[in-house]
């Protein structure tokens, strides 16, 4: 009987422990999503402008073609009105959603894939004044990797490019594109 209170005591404490442990683990990956929230919220901001980006610029194309000159300033200012109209009424709705199901969508990858240490420093790694540091410079870095590449790649790319319009409109029994594109510039974050 002694030794059945024993095992009994030694589960119940094995699985204390465990819910502890799932319980600490919990906590560290509700303390990791809530340190992204500022990621997340760019996610949605990027989703929200992927969202209107072709209208963005079918609008732009039709504003260089098909509006008069004398008319172009006032048209440009109404579309980007209308956009951000868009962007205003669009972005609370899915930033909101996103902080929502982060929980859910990325904390059983972060549960299956890390373990309580791991998550342990990962937190004190995004919580560091080195990673602020890093999150603040990685858009120059981003930006001078894209200058550089679309710089180094320009001569390639842009006789590509020029050929892509015709070809595509060719494929489509459209008549060719009034004038060459050009190789996009690098985004900026």
């Amino acid at each position: 009987m002694k030794s059945f209170k024993l095992a009994l005591l030694a589960v119940a404490l094995a699985t204390s422990s465990i819910a502890m442990a799932q319980d600490g683990k919990a906590a560290l990956i509700k303390q990791f999503i809530d340190l992204q929230r500022p990621g997340i919220e760019s996610l949605a901001r990027g989703l929200v402008q992927q969202s209107s980006a072709s209208i963005a610029q079918a609008g732009s194309q039709y504003l260089q073609t098909q509006v008069p000159p004398e008319k172009r300033e006032a048209a440009a200012k109404a579309a980007d009105a209308e956009l951000k109209k868009y962007f205003d009424g669009a972005f609370p709705i899915v930033r909101d959603k996103a902080l929502q199901v982060a929980p859910a969508a990325l904390g059983p990858i972060l549960e299956q894939n890390l373990s309580e240490d791991e998550l342990r420093q990962l937190v004190a790694w995004i919580s560091s004044p080195l990673a602020k540091k890093y999150q603040d410079l990685n858009p120059k870095l981003q930006t001078a990797l894209g200058e550089k590449v679309v710089a180094e790649t320009r001569a390639s790319i842009e006789p590509k490019l020029s050929l892509l319009g015709p070809a595509v409109a060719k494929a489509l029994g459209a008549p060719p594109p009034a004038a060459p594109a050009k190789a996009p510039a690098p985004a900026k974050k």
